[in-house]
C-alpha cells in the first residue's frame, strides 16, 4: 500500500472488505427474515431488541483488534519482521483470554442485562434464550475478529471475504433447517449464527497456522509481549470504547424504543437490518484507510495519507448517500420482507424517511475515524463519539421524550449526532497537525 495508485490500492483492499461485510450483514439479516416469517413478530421483536447488545460486543472487540492491526501494519510498513510476529501472537493470546472471560460473564449476566434494557415481558423469554446461546458461542466471534484483524493489517482482505461467504451461505441453510424444518424457533437462529461464526473462525486460523507469511501463528509462540500489549491496548481500547459506547448508547435508545411496544421494536429493527447494508461501504473504507494510513505513516509517506483521506471521504459519502436514497425510495417493499403487519411496516418507513438523507454524515464520521486511528490518534474519535454519539444522543432522547412522547424523537437522534460529529472531525482534520507524532 506504500507504492502505486492510491485509489487502486484503497479500492482493491476495500472491495473484499465491502463484500465480506455484505455477507456478514446478509447472515445477520437472514436471522430476522426467517424468524419474522416463520415464527412471528414477537420473535422478530426479541432479536431486534438485542441487536444493539450484540453490536456492542462486536464493536468492542473489533475496536480492540483495530489497535492490533495498527501495530502490525505500522511494523509491517517499517519492515520490522520480528515485531510483526510478536504482535500477531500477542493479539491471538489476548483474543483467547477475552473469549473465556466474556463467555462466563455474558451467560450469567443475561437476566440483569435484559431487565436493565426494559425488555417487554412478551419477548423476554425469547430474548434471554437467544442471548445466552450467543454468549456460549462468543469465542467464535472474538477469534474470527482476531484473525481477520491480523490478515487485513498486512493487506490480505480477500481470505476473510472467502470465509465469510462460506459462513453466510451456511447460516442461511442452517436458519432454514433449524427454524423452518426442525421448528427450533429463535434458538435455531442462535445456533445457526454460532455454528457459522465458528466455521469462519476455524478457516481463518487454519490459514494463520499454515501460511508462510510473517503472520504465521505457532502455538509455542503464543504469549503476551508486554510492550506490544500496551501498544495494542493504547490504540485499541479507545477504538473499542468508541465502538462500545456508541452501541451502549444504542442499547439505551433501544430501551426507549421498547417503551413503544413490540410493533415499534419490530419495525425499527427491520429497518436497522436494511440500513446495515448502507453501513457496509462506510466501514470498508474506514478500515481500508486505517490500514493504509498505518502502513504509509510507517513508511513516512505523508502526502499519500492526505490524498487517501480526501479520496476516501468523498467516495464514501457519495456512495453512502446514493444507497440512502435507494432506501428512501424502496422502504415499503424492503420492510415488508420482514413483516406483513401494517403497524410494523409504518414504523420502519418512518425511520427510513428520517435517516436516509443523512447517510453522508455517517460516512464522513466513520472515514475520519479510520484515518485518525491509523495515525495512532484513537483518543480523538473515541472522545468525539463518547461526547456526541453517547452522552449528547442520550440527553437528546431523554429531553425530547419528556417534551414529546413520540418515537420520531428517538429516530432523529441519529442524524443529528452524525452531523455534529462530522463537523468536529472536519475541523480537527484541518486545524490540527494530527500526523505530528509520526514525524
Amino acid at each position: 500500500m506504500t507504492k502505486g495508485s492510491i485509489q487502486r490500492n484503497l479500492l482493491s483492499f476495500a472491495i473484499p472488505i465491502f463484500l465480506g461485510n455484505l455477507f456478514q450483514q446478509l447472515y445477520h439479516t437472514t436471522d430476522s427474515l426467517v424468524v419474522g416469517n416463520f415464527v412471528g413478530k414477537e420473535a422478530l421483536a426479541a432479536i431486534s431488541s438485542i441487536a444493539s447488545l450484540t453490536m456492542l460486543l462486536v464493536g468492542l472487540f473489533q475496536g480492540i483488534f483495530v489497535g492490533a492491526g495498527v501495530v502490525i501494519s505500522t511494523s509491517f510498513g517499517e519492515g520490522n519482521k520480528e515485531e510483526v510476529g510478536k504482535a500477531v501472537h500477542t493479539s491471538v493470546a489476548f483474543g483467547l483470554a477475552s473469549s473465556v472471560v466474556l463467555t462466563v460473564l455474558g451467560y450469567y449476566l443475561t437476566p440483569l442485562i435484559l431487565t436493565w434494557m426494559k425488555t417487554p415481558a412478551e419477548v423476554y423469554d425469547d430474548a434471554s434464550l437467544y442471548v445466552r446461546i450467543y454468549f456460549l458461542g462468543i469465542s467464535t466471534l472474538v477469534l474470527y475478529n482476531t484473525a481477520t484483524g491480523i490478515l487485513q493489517a498486512v493487506g490480505d482482505s480477500k481470505h476473510p471475504l472467502y470465509y465469510l461467504v462460506v459462513a453466510a451461505i451456511l447460516n442461511i441453510v442452517l436458519d432454514l433447517v433449524f427454524v423452518g424444518v426442525l421448528h427450533l424457533g429463535i434458538a435455531g437462529t442462535a445456533y445457526a449464527t454460532v455454528i457459522s461464526q465458528g466455521v469462519s473462525a476455524f478457516l481463518c486460523f487454519r490459514l494463520l497456522f499454515t501460511t508462510k507469511d510473517l503472520v504465521r501463528v505457532r502455538l509455542r509462540s503464543l504469549r503476551f509481549h508486554s510492550h506490544l500489549l500496551r501498544q495494542i491496548l493504547r490504540l485499541g481500547i479507545p477504538a473499542g470504547i468508541q465502538n462500545s459506547v456508541t452501541s451502549f448508547a444504542n442499547v439505551i435508545l433501544q430501551a426507549s424504543i421498547n417503551l413503544f411496544g413490540a410493533d415499534a421494536m419490530a419495525g425499527n429493527g427491520a429497518f436497522m437490518r436494511i440500513q446495515g447494508f448502507a453501513f457496509i461501504p462506510i466501514t470498508a473504507f474506514a478500515l481500508a484507510l486505517t490500514t493504509f494510513t498505518g502502513q504509509n505513516l510507517g513508511a513516512r509517506e505523508y502526502e499519500r495519507v492526505r490524498k487517501a483521506a480526501r479520496f476516501g471521504a468523498i467516495f464514501a459519502m457519495l456512495l453512502a448517500e446514493s444507497i440512502g436514497l435507494l432506501l428512501y425510495v424502496g422502504a415499503h417493499p424492503l420492510i415488508s420482507l420482514f413483516s406483513r403487519d401494517p403497524a410494523v411496516i409504518a414504523i420502519g418507513i418512518e425511520k427510513a424517511m428520517i435517516s436516509s438523507f443523512f447517510m453522508w454524515a455517517l460516512a464522513l464520521s466513520h472515514v475520519m475515524t479510520g484515518i485518525f486511528r491509523g495515525a495512532g490518534r484513537s483518543i480523538v474519535p473515541m472522545s468525539v463519539m463518547l461526547a456526541i454519539w453517547c452522552v449528547f444522543r442520550i440527553i437528546f432522547i431523554k429531553v425530547g421524550l419528556s417534551l414529546f412522547l413520540d418515537i420520531r424523537v428517538v429516530f432523529w437522534a441519529y442524524p443529528v449526532t452524525w452531523t455534529i460529529s462530522s463537523i468536529i472531525f472536519i475541523l480537527y482534520y484541518f486545524l490540527v497537525d494530527w500526523m505530528a507524532q509520526t514525524k
